[in-house]
C-alpha cells in the first residue's frame, strides 16, 4: 500500500512527501543543532503516519507524551526493571500498540539500559509478530555514543548494541529506525550509516557540517549552506524521500511538547528597591508552613495494568489459536532448561573468552527457541547465573551448604566470582584442585599465570587458603566452609618423571640379576 506522508513544502512550493513503505525498507536519520527543529520534524512525522502504521518513541525528556490524547498512543514509564520493560515491548509488538517509552526523571546510565532493554524486547518478538513499525529515537547520541562518557562501559555497550540492532538487523524484523541527533560526530557512525534516508537542518560546527555534506553526497565547499538553513527547514535526500539534495520546510503540527521554543517576555515595571523588598524579606510563619508543592504527576500504572492497556488499545489482526499457546512450565522445568541452555552456551571452547553482553544475545536467542522469553533474566541475574555455570553449579546453588559460599563471592568482582565457585565446588566434591589453565579460561584468560595470580588474589582476602605438599601437590581449603580440595600438580621442573625412570630403570636391572 502506498502511502505518502506530507512533510510541509519544499523549494518549489511543491507538497514535500515521504515514502512511507519505502522509509520501512531503507531507516531515516535526522541531524541538526539544538533549536533546528528536529522534535517538530519527528512530531509532524509521527501525527501523519500515525493512521497507517505502529509507532513507538524513545523520549528522553517528555516531550511526545501528548501523542497519546491525540493519536491513543501508550505513555510507558521507563521506571521498571529491564525484565518488566523487555515484556512490555513483546506485548506491544503482539497488540500493535503505538506507544511512547518516556525516560523522563531517570539519569543518562538508567536511560541507556531502560532503552536498551525495551528496544531489545522489540527485536527479540516472535517472528509471528513482526508486524511494520516506526521505532523514532529522539537524541541518538545519548544511546549510541561515539566515545566512551561517564556511563559505565557495560551501560554502554547494551544501549549501542540495541541501537545497532535496530538500525543494522531491524528491517527484517519489520522495524524502521528513525534516529534525530544534535551532533553527527557525537553518534556512533555504525548506527548512522544504516541510514538511507536524510534530514539535515542547521548546523554550525565545521566536522559536522563536512560529515553531513558526505552523507548527502555534497561537494564540501557546500558543507556552508547548512549554516544558512532557519529553524524547521531541511536538506532532504534519499530514496523515500528525493533523488538529489532538496531543501524541505516543515509543515505545522496539531499537537505541542511540553518543552516548547522560548518566548521573549515583558519585564516587570518595578523599580529596584521594590524588588530587594521583595526578594530580602524575612520570610513569614505561613510561607514556611505551606511550601510550593511540586507539581502532580499522572499515577504510574502498575506493570498489569500498562499490559492490559496496551492488549486493549489495539486488537491483534488474527486471533492466537488455543493449541499454538506456549504451555505453562512448572518452576522445575524452567530451572533444568535454564541449566540445559547455560551448558549448551559453555560447551564453545571460545564462550569462557567472549564478552558478557555477547554471551546474554546469546542465552536470550535460546530462550526464545525455547519459548521461555517470559522467564529472560536480567543482565545482574544472568551475570550470577552464568558465574554459577561456569563453575559446574546448578541444581546444588540451592542448598543450604552454599549459601555462605556465594555470599562470599559476592566480596568479589564479577569476573572473578566464576573462578571462586569452580574451586569450591571441586573442594566440596573432594576432587582435585583445577589446574592453571583451566582457573584462567573461567576468568576469560589464557594464561595460566592468570590463574596462579587468582589463587593468591582470594587467599589475601581471606577467602581461601592454599597448601603446598612436599610433592609440590597444590590444595586449596574454602574459608567459609571448610571445604578442602584434593592435591593436584606437582614439581613442574621436568627432573620428577626423569628421576622416576632412573628409579624404574634401577629396580629392573635389579630383577634380572637376581634372577
Amino acid at each position: 500500500m502506498k502511502v505518502g506522508i506530507d512533510l510541509g513544502i519544499n523549494a518549489t512550493n511543491e507538497a514535500a512527501r515521504l515514502d512511507l513503505e519505502e522509509l520501512l525498507s531503507t531507516r531515516l536519520l535526522v541531524q541538526g543543532n539544538s533549536g533546528s527543529g528536529k522534535s517538530h520534524l519527528l512530531r509532524r512525522l509521527l501525527e501523519q503516519s500515525a493512521p497507517h502504521v505502529q509507532q513507538a518513541v524513545i523520549d528522553p525528556e517528555g516531550d511526545f507524551v501528548t501523542l497519546a490524547e491525540a493519536f491513543g498512543h501508550v505513555v510507558v514509564d521507563a521506571e521498571r526493571s529491564p525484565a518488566e520493560l523487555a515484556r512490555i515491548a513483546d506485548r506491544i509488538r503482539r497488540h500493535r500498540a503505538s506507544v511512547v517509552l518516556t525516560l523522563e526523571g531517570l539519569d543518562a546510565e538508567d536511560q541507556m539500559r531502560a532503552a536498551s532493554a525495551f528496544l531489545n524486547g522489540l527485536f527479540d518478538a516472535d517472528r509471528d509478530h513482526w508486524y511494520p513499525m516506526l521505532v523514532a529515537v529522539d537524541e541518538a547520541q545519548l544511546f549510541a555514543p561515539a566515545i566512551a562518557g561517564e556511563v559505565s562501559d557495560e551501560a554502554r555497550k547494551l544501549s549501542l548494541g540495541a541501537m545497532t540492532n535496530l538500525m543494522c538487523r531491524g528491517r527484517k524484523r519489520g522495524l524502521a529506525g528513525i534516529i534525530a541527533t544534535q551532533r553527527l560526530a557525537k553518534l556512533a557512525k555504525n548506527v548512522a550509516a544504516e541510514a538511507s534516508n536524510f534530514l539535515m537542518g542547521r548546523t554550525f560546527l565545521d566536522i559536522d557540517m563536512a560529515r553531513a555534506a558526505d552523507l548527502l553526497g555534497m561537494e564540501r565547499r557546500q558543507a556552508e549552506a547548512f549554516r544558512d538553513l532557519v529553524p524547521g527547514q531541511f536538506v532532504a535526500l534519499g530514496p523515500a524521500l528525493y533523488r538529489r539534495p532538496t531543501s524541505v520546510r516543515i509543515g505545522t503540527v496539531s499537537t505541542r511538547g511540553r518543552s516548547g521554543r522560548p518566548e521573549l517576555l515583558p519585564l516587570p515595571e518595578t523599580s529596584r528597591e521594590t524588588l530587594e523588598d521583595l526578594i530580602f524579606a524575612p520570610a513569614t510563619g505561613e510561607e514556611i508552613a505551606l511550601r510550593p508543592a511540586p507539581p502532580p504527576r499522572a499515577p504510574k500504572l502498575g506493570t498489569a495494568e500498562l499490559l492490559a492497556q496496551v492488549a486493549s488499545t489495539r486488537p491483534a489482526i488474527e486471533p492466537e489459536a488455543p493449541a499454538e499457546e506456549t504451555p505453562r512450565l512448572s518452576r522445575e522445568e524452567i530451572e533444568a532448561a535454564l541449566d540445559e541452555i547455560f551448558a549448551e552456551i559453555l560447551s564453545d571452547p571460545e564462550a569462557a573468552f567472549r564478552p558478557v553482553p555477547v554471551i546474554y544475545q546469546d542465552f536470550a536467542f535460546h530462550c526464545r527457541l525455547r519459548r521461555l522469553g517470559e522467564v529472560a533474566q536480567d543482565m545482574p541475574a544472568f551475570r550470577r547465573r552464568l558465574a554459577l555455570a561456569r563453575a559446574g553449579i546448578g541444581a546444588d546453588a540451592g542448598d543450604e551448604a552454599w549459601t555462605g559460599v556465594i555470599a562470599a563471592a559476592e566480596d568479589l568482582p564479577e569476573e572473578m566470582q566464576g573462578v571462586f565457585l569452580m574451586v569450591a565446588r571441586a573442594a566440596r566434591a573432594g576432587e582435585p584442585c583445577p589446574a592453571d589453565e583451566a582457573l584462567a579460561q573461567a576468568y576469560g584468560s589464557r594464561s595460566p599465570s592468570r590463574g596462579r595470580w587468582l589463587l593468591s588474589y582470594m587467599a589475601d582476602r581471606g577467602l581461601i587458603v592454599c597448601e603446598t605438599d612436599f610433592r609440590g601437590r597444590r590444595a586449596v581449603v574454602v574459608a567459609a566452609t571448610g571445604w578442602r580440595t584434593e592435591p593436584a600438580g606437582g614439581r613442574t621442573d621436568g627432573r620428577g618423571g626423569e628421576r622416576r625412570a632412573a628409579r624404574a630403570a634401577r629396580v629392573g636391572e635389579a630383577l634380572r640379576r637376581s634372577s
